[in-house]
């Protein structure tokens, strides 16, 4: 059994290193998981790795398998596909998809694990804990057969809603952003693509996933009558500026809040989380999931990565770490 993996930490904000950590010996219950690939949750680990965690939301924005304290030195991360190793025969040999951070190897409860279906490749599957989020927002958002729906934002949440959102029959599906190379992209997930200021309003509904004051008031000014946007965005430590001075009363309009860390309301006593991340794993089935994944980079290189992403320098939509054979 290995004594030793690398891991990625955030040693303080702004500053990301690779280092040794232990890994124990796996127990009864335990699995052993060498890692294939894993993901970096650009909006949220951007905020981490900046810092900009508030004090407040300390407790409630830790990672399941996180090691150490915002603001650092931390490990952070959710999105992990790896093989099992060791553990029982049935999982033994299969990739396995696991809330973990970005690690070469593990172990953790078999429990933990989530099976990668042989339909899914295991670059694709580490998009499961993010179509979970999508899945748990059109649970909130309940849309219906021939909506007109618009997202906002076109980073990796807004892109697997707006995907979800066009497969249901009949739904018009709008995705917005103010990069227009993000079109090429809508247009694989099935959907029609508009810049800010072309935005077509009359929505049924809205997503809102671009975590900025300007795409919430765009979202409210986009809607209906009595419409609802439900807001996936989080926003860390900024602080959000929003107009209701004009017809946000007289229209009735409604903000939802969308948060992937419990059950929808609508669901609830009746979808276990497991059930609820089978379902996102089954769906990433569809081959169009594979657009969002805009990058790929290997391990060694993870502190720049994570670095070039978290100030911006780059566009990529969701980034793959590659992990290698070893």
């Amino acid at each position: 059994m290995p004594k030793d993996a690398l891991a990625f930490w955030l040693s303080e904000p702004g500053v990301g290193q690779n280092r040794l950590v232990p890994v124990p010996d796996p127990g009864p219950g335990d699995v052993l998981v060498r890692t294939q690939h894993s993901a970096i949750s650009r909006g949220t680990e951007s905020l981490v790795f900046r810092g900009a965690v508030p004090t407040s939301q300390y407790a409630t924005m830790r990672a399941p398998f996180q090691d150490g304290d915002f603001p650092g030195p931390v490990k952070y991360g959710y999105l992990n596909v790896g093989v099992v190793e060791h553990g029982p025969p049935q999982l033994v040999g299969r990739s396995a998809f696991c809330l973990y951070p970005h690690q070469t190897q593990y172990v953790v409860t078999a429990s933990a694990v989530t099976v990668v279906p042989d339909d899914v490749p295991p670059d694709r599957a580490v998009l499961a804990g993010t179509v979970e989020t999508a899945v748990n927002a059109l649970w909130d958002a309940g849309p219906l057969v021939g909506d007109r729906v618009t997202v906002i934002g076109a980073g990796m949440v807004g892109c697997c809603v707006a995907r979800l959102l066009a497969l249901i029959p009949g739904v018009h599906v709008t995705l917005v952003d103010v990069d227009p190379a993000r079109a090429a992209v809508a247009d694989a997930l099935g959907a029609d693509f508009a810049l800010p200021a072309d935005a077509s309003d009359g929505r049924d509904l809205v997503v809102h996933t671009s975590a900025t004051s300007a795409g919430l008031q765009l979202a409210l000014g986009l809607l209906v009558t009595d419409g609802t946007v439900i807001d996936l965005s989080w926003y860390g430590d900024q602080d959000i500026h929003l107009s209701l001075g004009t017809d946000f009363h007289s229209r009735r309009l409604s903000i939802r809040a969308s948060q992937v860390g419990t059950i929808s309301p609508a669901r609830q006593g009746r979808r276990s989380m497991s059930e609820r991340l089978a379902l996102a794993m089954a769906l990433l089935a569809d081959p169009a999931f594979d657009h969002v994944i805009t990058g790929h980079s290997p391990f060694a290189d993870l502190p720049e990565t994570m670095r070039r992403i978290a100030l911006g320098e780059t566009s990529t939509i969701c980034h793959v770490i590659d992990y290698g054979e070893g």
